[in-house]
């Protein structure tokens, strides 16, 4: 920066400007508040369907988030803006206060051009005849400091004035046709952001020479920042995409077989780096976007360290997907990527897969913990259960679902497989306590139809639930339960089962989904999801129903008649299948259930959220809107079912004989059934102030609840061959 540059600048422009963008902040202030509130809050409550269930949902949805960017964008660019100001204007008090000093010492500051600029001695026609003897009207040393002095002031205004511009320039670059989302206090903290990534890619370059400390640092500083995207953008682009694979391809190797702290350390670094990536993925810049092509045709390339004697190292689709772990990646990087690989997967066959990625790479583990990153397809899944739209997108095809699922006969994949349709069924990404569910879309009914249809299939559908997969089948049966319901009930029934799903008939043919539920229960874990699942659901539409009787066109006694068979015949299918399988050894069974309960249970908030999208969550479940078919508090019925389940409904003691080995079990298995439906409906008489009989709505209840019982013996008997059936 020229020193008359800053000496003289006029920054009364630049405070127009900055109250201009000051002006715009607040008013986009309003208008996110309004997207937010209005726009997308009303979309949430609307009970829509077809086309504007999808297009126009998502259209809203999006459009609320852009003024929710529009304004994070804006009110960083002002912060920036006016923090740069104040600092500009106080170098220039500060330049201002050195050149008066140096005059007052007879010397003076003058611009030479091109950020130059000499600080001289006055001269006097009388220097000479000075009786001090001096030489001059200064000595060196004073001019040297003074010259030294105000070098700093214009060097730290350079700084500043470039790394605003260099920041702003990235900040704009973000997005390409919206708006980034990236929030800074001011032009410092962006700037601090930029250099750290800075830092770390030059690290990342020479990563022989990193010991275990300045790993760790590496860490600290990627932990921090690894939502930032700025951070993240400039971290990759600088490392490019060959760099970003060969460093992670040599800290492991160099690190092979850590153990205790170094392997802690190695973990966190594999998460701070994925979380990195993921963050990276979402950015429009141009860079970024040749970082993202780059990486995918790098799939193939051999990786390896540079000090490995073996000529076979790491595909580099191994490696990326080794990275994906963690963190939500750009949906239409996944989509591009996992083309690719499903291609490459489909091509050979259900059972060439193990070939494929695995024989020969037997150096190969890129994964600190679970799993060695051998079978990219496992990283892939992982990724995509983090992002449920490209999840969705994966499994819309019946053929590339179907050989995916045949795979895990073959491969190791099933559990990260299970994660991944169920992020693309439900809408959820996997872990993901606090999103509101959104309702079933046609596209992600007709994937979960498609997965009932294949496991319900004779001849080993069945099997697919012991390939890692029970447990999230559990989970999708519970976010069904009102598709299900209303497959079961047929035609006719929906305004009993409510839902807000665009296809609530979708799942195909009752014997399918008979088959479906009858297979998960094999697996303690899935056999725990089903129960809670059609718990939550029956409690929550005793409630709504019994609260808000204009929901049907009838009286109550039709729909708890109609709830109460609903719930037997799921719940019957459940314990008649067990029973026939004699799946549940004695006491090991019965604390593998017992601990898959628990297990669900204390994620119960998901549960009621995933599998009951119409009603409200009570505040010890989380306490957030899932829906809006029926508003005003319904839910906390259905939370209490959750603990009685927890705390009263546990498998207790296996009587020296498996449960549901003898009739007497069966049937106790369904009077729970019953009680649970009965408390249901005492407990919402006394908590909305009814005026129905207790003991009449009770008895109707277990007629029901019995009715349905007896009906589910038959439904599995129709639909697959029974021991004594």
């Amino acid at each position: 920066m020229d020193l008359d540059a800053l000496r003289f600048g006029n920054f009364s422009k630049l405070g127009e400007a900055i109250t201009d963008w000051e002006q715009m902040t607040t008013k986009l202030a309003t208008l996110k508040e309004d997207a937010e509130r209005n726009l997308k809050g009303r979309a949430d409550k609307a009970n829509w369907s077809g086309v504007n269930a999808t297009v126009t949902r998502e259209f809203v949805d999006k459009t609320a988030t852009e003024f929710a960017d529009a304004h994070t964008q804006a009110d960083s660019i002002t912060k920036i803006l006016a923090d740069t100001r104040g600092e500009l204007i106080g170098f220039r008090t500060q330049l201002n206060d050195a050149i008066t000093r140096a005059s007052q010492q007879n010397l003076s500051v003058i611009d030479t051009g091109d950020g130059t600029f000499t600080v001289v001695g006055n001269t006097r026609a009388d220097w000479a005849s000075d009786p001090s003897g001096k030489s001059g009207v200064t000595d060196q040393g004073t001019v040297d400091d003074f010259r030294k002095e105000i070098q700093g002031i214009l060097t730290q205004a350079t700084q500043s004035d470039q790394s605003a511009a260099k920041v702003l320039r990235l900040l704009v670059d973000e997005a390409k046709y919206g708006f980034a989302d990236a929030s800074y206090a001011d032009r410092d903290e962006a700037a601090k952001a930029v250099a750290a990534a800075e830092k770390l890619a030059k690290m990342a370059k020479d990563p022989a020479d990193m010991s275990l400390d300045d790993i760790a640092a590496f860490n600290r500083t990627m932990e921090k920042y690894h939502d930032d995207s700025l951070f993240a953008e400039q971290f990759a682009t600088r490392l490019g995409a060959k760099g970003t694979l060969q460093f992670w391809t040599e800290m492991a190797s160099s690190h092979a077989g850590a153990r205790g702290s170094e392997l802690k350390t190695m973990k966190d670094l594999q998460t701070n780096l994925s979380l990195t990536l993921a963050s990276a993925s979402f950015s429009d810049s141009d860079a970024i976007q040749d970082w993202k092509k780059d990486l995918i045709a790098e799939r193939n390339t051999n990786f390896r360290a540079a000090d490995s004697p073996n000529p076979v190292g790491a595909l580099g689709s191994q490696v990326i997907s080794s990275l994906m772990g963690k963190g939500e990646y750009d949906t239409e990087f996944l989509d591009d990527y996992r083309e690719k690989l499903f291609k490459a997967d489909k091509a050979a066959g259900d059972a060439g897969t193990h070939d494929l990625w695995v024989k020969g790479y037997d150096a190969v583990d890129l994964v600190f913990g679970d799993g060695n990153g051998r079978d990219p397809l496992e990283g892939l899944f992982d990724g995509l259960s983090h992002n449920p739209e490209a999840a969705e997108h994966a499994f819309e095809s019946k053929s590339d679902l179907e050989h995916m699922l045949g795979t895990t006969g073959y491969t190791d994949r099933g559990e990260s497989l299970g994660r991944a349709l169920e992020a693309a069924v439900t809408g959820v990404a996997d872990g993901d306590t606090t999103t509101k569910a959104p309702g079933h879309s046609v596209a992600q009914v007709q994937i979960m139809a498609n997965i009932v249809e294949a496991v319900a299939q004779p001849g080993g559908g069945a099997d697919l639930v012991s390939k890692g997969l029970g447990d999230s089948f559990g989970d999708m049966a519970a976010s069904y339960m009102p598709e299900i319901s209303q497959t079961l009930a047929g035609h006719g029934a929906e305004s009993i089962f409510l839902t807000n799903s665009d296809d609530p008939d979708g799942l195909g043919k009752v014997r399918d989904v008979v088959r479906f539920i009858s297979a998960v229960s094999a697996d303690p874990s899935g056999r725990a999801g089903v129960i809670l699942g059609e718990s939550i659901y029956t409690s929550g539409l005793i409630e709504s129903h019994l609260a808000n009787p204009h929901l049907f066109d009838g009286s109550h006694t039709q729909v708890l008649q109609d709830i109460g068979k609903n719930a037997g015949i799921i719940e019957g299918v459940v314990a008649h299948s067990v029973a026939d399988g004699e799946v549940q050894a004695a006491v090991d069974g019965e604390k593998t259930y017992n601990d898959a309960l628990k297990a669900k249970g204390d994620f119960a908030k998901t549960w009621i959220s995933v599998g009951m999208t119409f009603v409200q969550v009570p505040e010890a479940y989380g306490g957030a809107a899932m829906g809006a078919v029926v508003g005003g508090g319904v839910g906390a019925i259905a939370g209490a079912a959750v603990d009685r389940l927890l705390q009263g409904q546990e498998l207790n003691g296996s009587r020296d004989e498996a449960l549901y080995r003898s009739a007497g079990d069966l049937y106790d298995s369904r009077d729970s059934v019953s009680q649970q439906t009965q408390w249901a409906a005492g407990e919402t008489i006394d908590r909305h102030r009814l005026q129905l009989p207790k003991d009449g709505t009770n008895n109707l209840l277990r007629d029901a609840v019995n009715e349905g019982w007896d009906a589910s013996s038959e439904f599995l008997s129709g639909t697959k061959d029974r021991p004594n059936g």
